[in-house]
């Protein structure tokens, strides 16, 4: 009886592990890309003090999402890393970031939330960390 049961449950229960090893190996390849996009970003620049808030948001490029913890900011020669306060799993590379201003600038510890390009359901609040300007010498 119990042969009989695995031999029946086994061909229903090997798609479902096979997709968790898909899973995994896409989320290492986003990974694998995410820090290829940062190391391109920061290459030949150095990092200066990190401050709290970007001062004009209005006058930088991006956002350019890294991954669940990292989003580039662009300001001329100069590139803004923003490590978040915390990982954000919801946040994807192609989001959009609708931030909840407070002011004109965007600062450590302001709210955001990730959308999906073709969804209208925001993600989880997610919060900034400073931002570290990387210039080249």
């Amino acid at each position: 009886m119990i042969r009989r049961t695995l031999s029946v449950l086994l061909p229903i229960a090997m798609p479902a592990l096979a997709g968790c090893t898909g899973n995994a190996e896409l989320q290492a390849s986003r990974q694998a890309e995410g820090q290829r996009d940062l190391s391109e970003a920061l290459k030949d620049r150095i990092a200066g003090k990190p401050q709290n808030c970007l001062s004009s948001p209005s006058s930088v490029n991006g956002p350019q999402i890294v991954d669940s913890r990292t989003i580039l900011y662009r300001d001329g020669k100069r590139v803004w890393r923003n490590d978040l306060a915390a990982d954000c799993p919801s946040l994807d590379r192609y989001d959009i970031l609708v931030v909840e201003l407070h002011g004109s600038q965007i600062c450590k510890n302001d709210l955001f939330r990730p959308v999906d390009p073709g969804s209208r359901i925001p993600g989880a609040y997610c919060r900034f960390g400073e931002f570290t300007p990387y210039v080249k010498e």
